[in-house]
């Protein structure tokens, strides 16, 4: 068993916490962002929800890089109740990142993701769970059917949504939700970046991992100002495009960049012949024929969409081989 010195310089044991926290039945990871006011309002609703579930628990905040009181206020409440924990990143992230921080981090064998404005209802976790363990769900996510969002954000969320799910398959009604319980297994190793935390349920079903869905309550925002604007629109839809190649050809770019090499060049090849043929049995010149140089460069460029092929396959190999892949770094951990 080893002994570890605590902040404040008191030696305690390490082992015992250890395996506390091996016996987690929750873990709640929140990211927030200058949710200084919100801070305290989340906590005692959580505390109040999850005391009523007797299912022994921790909670993770995420501080994305906050310019306000937030940290502090997240300090207090840890001294309130030290199953708080509290990761403080070095600038602002973002939600993915944060999102990811707080996965590393679970400890528990459910892990409920939720947002940090109090929109989300946390009297609504017990639903999450009871539809996640008794119809054998991997990842039960929260479906805003009544959502108390601006006309715009709601319209665009649609139109969002209807994309997504024409690009991805997934059938998910909301996928911009943040909460959602996961099985633990479910969220390691996930790799979030940019606004990719929105298309979790889109990665997890291309593995396999069984997703539910089920109704959850939405409130207005009391505290703070929204997060959300048309850039984190454009990112998110950019994000969904790389999400759906990584997915679809990850393993094997050979596949994708052999195929247009392969046709590009196949394509060059012919009108090549085609002209050569007239050239050598019916004597037409080449010299003003532009479509004989398209057909030199149709093959060129077929060649190199395979070597392109042949080198994203090798650092697909490199990337897979490489370990403990972290988009953010953490300034303090308060736990």
């Amino acid at each position: 068993m080893q002994m570890v010195m605590a902040p404040s310089g008191t030696p305690h044991l390490s082992g015992d916490n250890d395996l506390h926290e091996r016996n987690l039945e929750l873990s709640i990871v929140i990211p927030v962002f200058n949710e200084e006011d919100t801070i305290p309002h989340i906590v005692e609703s959580l505390e109040s929800v999850l005391d009523t579930c007797g299912r022994s628990h921790e909670m993770i905040f995420i501080d994305d890089g906050s310019t306000d009181g937030t940290f502090c206020a997240l300090k207090d409440a840890h001294e309130k109740n030290p199953c708080i924990k509290t990761i403080k990143f070095r600038r602002n992230f973002g939600q993915s990142a944060a999102l990811k921080a707080g996965f590393d981090h679970a400890t528990g064998g459910v892990v409920i993701s939720m947002d940090g404005d109090l929109q989300n209802d946390p009297d609504d976790i017990p639903v999450l769970l009871d539809k996640l363990e008794n119809e054998d769900y991997d990842v039960v996510c929260g479906w805003r059917a009544d959502r108390k969002d601006s006309v715009s954000k709601k319209y665009i969320s649609k139109i969002a949504n209807v994309v997504r799910r024409n690009i991805t398959s997934e059938f998910i009604h909301d996928s911009g939700c943040t909460f959602r319980a996961y099985k633990n297994e479910c969220v390691k190793g996930l790799e979030l970046y940019g606004e990719t935390h929105r298309y979790i349920p889109a990665m997890l079903l291309w593995k396999g991992y069984r997703i539910g869905e089920v109704k959850v309550k939405h409130h207005s925002r009391k505290h703070g100002v929204t997060k959300y604007n048309w850039r984190r629109i454009i990112k998110g839809f950019l994000d969904l495009i790389v999400i759906s190649f990584w997915q679809k050809y990850s393993v094997r770019p050979i596949h994708v960049f052999g195929g247009l090499g392969m046709m590009l060049s196949g394509l060059g090849v012919v009108i090549g012949g085609y002209l050569g043929v007239q050239r050598l049995f019916f004597g037409v010149g080449l010299s003003d024929r532009p479509l004989f140089s398209v057909a030199i460069l149709m093959v060129i460029i077929g060649v190199q969409f395979i070597v392109s092929g042949i080198l994203a396959d090798i650092m697909i190999k490199v990337y897979y081989g490489q370990n403990e892949r972290k988009n953010y770094l953490v300034e303090r951990e308060i736990k």
